[in-house]
């Protein structure tokens, strides 16, 4: 048996822009997704035999960490609610992955490891099956798992299953945790991590060492309820772009908002960061990618809280709030109709939680 889990995520400024190269803002939240893996005589899922076509995110990670391998009962569980811009599918697959290698090991030869997965993009993260030759050593459990592997393993199955337009901003946070920052530049001020590109849109990844003055404010975030898949509003505001190209300057402007909302956080100003969200909520609704139920619950949050925004790709889903009073702030988006979570900002990244004493498959030797 092996278990991991990853943390979901909300992004404070950015989402869409980021797409396009702008620079955004996420943290991990409380709410988490755990992958168990162990051995069995078919494939399945949750008790069910395993449907490719079901769980495309499993699939993708199967073919890059376990083709041909023995097979697998996995196990999913969480409290991240599922298609409502809480990055479950991110999650999912950064705890998968962590689950993937811990099961397998990790071929070790000359003292590196012999698999090279930090390819600069997620077009080329384990394309296909390896031909390796039998290691000097197999690195097991835990120690086999590497962080920044699941980030990029997770953005490459994201941005199969968005058509191609996933930013890795989701993967990075639900792998890394704490605070993230997306950028089309290396930020000098910033802790600067890697970088990635997709589709000829890079992106310089950071993390962000938040001040102690973020640690007496709360994220109360309001579910509609209403399924919004990220795949489909990506296309809607490519679409709206495409159609009318002037319409970039609000993703620019986006993307203006956010440098403000980071300057904020790095110098623990909650209350320009509560003003930033909500400004950029204002442009995500020009865009058209918020809805009645979102609006209703953001202006129920908005007198106990020092921001109010949609998070994710919108039309459904989430919005969050950044508040000191928690409790006045939930019960006000629960009468407004929404379910709530309450989370910490910035909570911990991936861990593998559990892990046998061999692997469950060595595919090397």
């Amino acid at each position: 048996m092996v278990q991991a889990s990853a943390p979901g995520k909300c992004i404070l400024f950015g989402e869409h822009a980021v797409v396009y190269g702008q620079p955004a803002v996420a943290v991990a939240i409380d709410q988490r997704m755990s992958v168990g893996l162990e051995p069995s005589d078919v494939w399945r899922i949750d008790g069910m035999r395993f449907d490719p076509s079901r769980h495309p995110h499993v699939e993708a990670l199967k073919q890059r960490l376990w083709k041909d391998g023995p097979p697998l009962a996995i196990k999913i569980h969480g409290d991240i609610p599922p298609a409502s811009g809480l990055g479950s599918s991110a999650a999912l697959s950064v705890a998968a992955s962590a689950a993937l290698r811990c099961a397998r090991g990790r071929q070790i030869k000359d003292d590196d490891w012999a698999e090279g997965w930090t390819a600069a993009s997620p077009e080329d993260a384990y394309s296909g099956p390896w031909e390796l030759k039998k290691g000097d050593f197999v690195e097991v459990g835990a120690k086999a798992v590497d962080v920044d592997e699941c980030a990029i393993l997770a953005h490459a199955v994201e941005a199969t299953a968005q058509g191609g337009r996933a930013s890795p901003l989701d993967s990075s946070v639900c792998a890394h945790g704490g605070c993230i920052v997306l950028s089309d530049k290396i930020e000098n001020d910033l802790n600067w991590i890697y970088s990635r590109s997709l589709n000829g849109v890079s992106w310089e990844v950071h993390s962000v060492e938040l001040p102690k003055s973020t640690e007496d404010v709360w994220l109360v975030i309001g579910n509609t309820g209403i399924h919004a898949p990220t795949s489909q509003q990506v296309a809607y505001v490519a679409s709206l772009i495409e159609e009318h190209p002037d319409r970039i300057r609000e993703i620019e402007t986006i993307g203006i908002i956010s440098r403000r909302g980071i300057t904020a956080l790095v110098e623990g100003n909650m209350e320009n960061v509560g003003r930033a969200m909500s400004e950029n909520h204002l442009m995500l609704r020009n865009l058209g990618i918020s809805c009645p139920e979102l609006e209703s619950l953001i202006s129920a949050a908005a007198p106990s809280s020092l921001g109010v925004k949609l998070t994710g790709a919108g039309g459904g889903g989430c919005m969050i709030a950044l508040t000191r009073n928690p409790k006045e702030t939930s019960e006000a988006i629960e009468l407004a109709g929404g379910r709530t979570l309450i989370s910490r900002i910035a909570a911990q990244g991936m861990t593998v939680d559990f892990e046998g004493e061999s692997t469950l498959w060595n595919p090397f030797e």
